[in-house]
């Protein structure tokens, strides 16, 4: 054998070495290489079929990956981030009181948060006014929306991020998130989120049959 003969079958081994490698660093750590959120796609695949009526318009992410680092006060007042909330599958809800469409929607987040709202699941509706400050929770008071924790975002960096990592243009905007942290979906508008169909497809997102 030539000497450009063994050197291009050593060229060769280490070239398929390398893909080797490449490969089982994929398989460890599943999809695109996103270890943390690869048990999401099997919440995800849950979902599929339940995408139907009230939440059609959910867009579930095929891979899913980490939300977006959401950061905003709490019911105390006190800064806080989406992270703070891991443990517990989340239903996370742009609104203001100049969005007729998320006003319209705001009775029914309060309901499903009181059916199942609990150890392993919280609806987080963050308000995103930024003048008038007192009028969300006077609005939500007025119309009588009790089982919602007040999450505030008054300088709108919640929406931003959003548009920012999804391209969102209008609201209400919500997004699905997983146990663990992971965006199992979106939806660009309003839904019935006390309908049938939302409470199936948030069971199936938390994993309860």
């Amino acid at each position: 054998m030539t000497s450009g003969k063994k050197i291009g079958l050593a060229l060769g081994v280490v070239a398929a070495l390398g893909l080797a490698g490449v490969a089982a660093f994929y398989s460890v750590r599943g999809d695109a290489g996103n270890g943390s959120c690869s048990a999401a796609s099997a919440a995800a695949e849950r979902m599929k079929p339940l995408v139907k009526g009230e939440v059609a318009a959910v867009e579930l992410r095929a891979r899913p990956q980490p939300a977006p680092a959401l950061a905003f006060t709490g019911p105390d007042g006190q800064p806080m981030t989406l992270a703070a909330l891991k443990g517990k599958t989340l239903l996370v809800n742009l609104w203001a009181t100049w969005c007729a469409p998320c006003l319209k929607e705001m009775p029914a987040l309060d309901a499903l948060q009181k059916e199942m709202g609990g150890p392993d699941f919280a609806v987080v509706a963050i308000n995103i006014d930024t003048r008038n400050l007192d009028k969300p929770k006077a609005w939500l008071a007025d119309n009588k929306v009790t089982a919602l924790p007040f999450y505030g975002d008054p300088q709108a960096a919640t929406f931003q991020a959003l548009r920012a990592a999804h391209k969102v243009e209008g609201m209400p905007v919500s997004i699905i998130v997983d146990k663990a942290g992971c965006e199992l979906g979106i939806i660009q508008g309003p839904a019935d989120w006390a309908s049938a169909d939302s409470k199936a497809l948030m069971k199936a997102a938390i994993g309860k049959p």
